[in-house]
């Protein structure tokens, strides 16, 4: 969508990453991931979709906190799920 903007770049602050271990809720089942997602505005650290636990997906679903960023080394980039839009 050409010149689509996100209304939710509000909601991102500077909270620290709930475990920089790995994916929170994977590291208490024993799970495993592919790759990490920090949420924006409380700084949760979930797994991908292409991970078995979708868990960063299950946080906005749970916490309705719209954009998440990149948990992976040297990717800076955002998205937010409302919009469905790389922000």
């Amino acid at each position: 969508m050409a010149g689509a903007t996100c209304a939710h770049l509000d909601t991102i602050t500077g909270a620290a990453p709930s475990d920089a271990a790995g994916c929170h809720e994977c590291l208490k089942m024993g799970g495993h991931w592919l790759h990490l997602r920090r949420c924006a505005q409380c700084g949760h650290i979930g797994c991908c979709d292409n991970s078995p636990g979708k868990h960063a997906t299950a946080h906005f679903h749970a916490a309705h906190h719209p954009v998440i960023r990149s948990f992976e080394p040297g990717e800076t980039w955002r998205w937010c799920y409302v919009d469905q839009l790389v922000v």
